[in-house]
């Protein structure tokens, strides 16, 4: 047992969305979904999983399948809806945050560009988050690709799984023609909120620490203090396993 295991209560949430029971297989799939959380809050290499894990080749395979089907971002949806009821929300979000996060990459190589605005060679994480801080959608993409390009390409994937949103909060890197492409395509309101401290008020500008906390939040795991992964598919599935261990946490 290692104090990143999924208990049995959050075993039982995550399950249901799997095929656990459709054959017999040597190792548990909880074992696998363990092995994965291991390595992404521990940051250790494939091949480096403890030995009381399946062989790494197998952990491995299952993530990539599951990665290819969209699992990650299937339960992550499911459990986000679960929270929201039980925090006396709507299941489907009205409201959303977005913002993106620059962050090195590794020798692994995978497709990367400079950041001018700050300074950093590597990927931007584009997050997407409700009102409560939870992660609904993510778009992991080279550095040097502009802010307002990116945040287009991460609304048109968030709703192609998402509906019912109308109002989306970002800063000031977004202006311009956005505002009037998503309202086009996605019938979407575009808001340009103040930076994360307001120089009016002398507060911290409510918006923008949702998602800034969020981003946060991913400093407790080690696998996402950098991006070690060669696929932009691997780094995006990475968020998601983050965001369910996250969400799991407040069951």
């Amino acid at each position: 047992m290692y104090p990143t295991d999924s208990s049995d209560a959050q075993w039982k949430i995550i399950e249901k969305y799997l095929d656990s029971n459709k054959r017999k297989r040597k190792h548990d799939l909880r074992v696998i979904f363990d092995a994965i959380f291991y390595l992404l809050v521990t940051g250790c290499q494939w091949r480096h999983l403890p030995k009381n894990f399946p062989k790494w080749q197998l952990v491995y395979y299952y993530f990539s399948k599951w990665r290819d089907e969209e699992m990650f971002t299937y339960i992550n949806d499911m459990l986000v809806e679960k929270i929201r009821i039980l925090s006396n929300k709507p299941a489907e979000c009205s409201m959303a945050i977005i913002d993106s996060q620059s962050i090195k990459t590794t020798r692994i190589g995978g497709l990367r560009g400079y950041d001018g605005n700050k300074k950093i060679n590597g990927r931007k994480r584009h997050v997407i988050v409700d009102s409560l801080g939870n992660i609904i959608s993510n778009l992991v993409h080279p550095a040097n690709i502009h802010d307002s390009v990116g945040a287009q390409l991460t609304i048109k994937n968030l709703f192609e799984n998402t509906f019912g949103i109308k109002r989306m909060y970002a800063d000031c890197g977004y202006r311009g023609n956005l505002i009037e492409k998503v309202k086009q395509e996605h019938d979407l309101s575009l808001f340009i909120s103040p930076k994360i401290k307001c120089q009016f008020i002398n507060k911290v500008s409510p918006k923008r620490w949702l998602i800034e906390r969020t981003f946060s939040w991913f400093e407790n795991f080690r696998r996402l203090s950098k991006d070690f992964e060669y696929l932009l598919e691997t780094s995006q599935a990475m968020i998601y396993i983050a965001s369910i261990k996250l969400l799991l946490n407040k069951f």
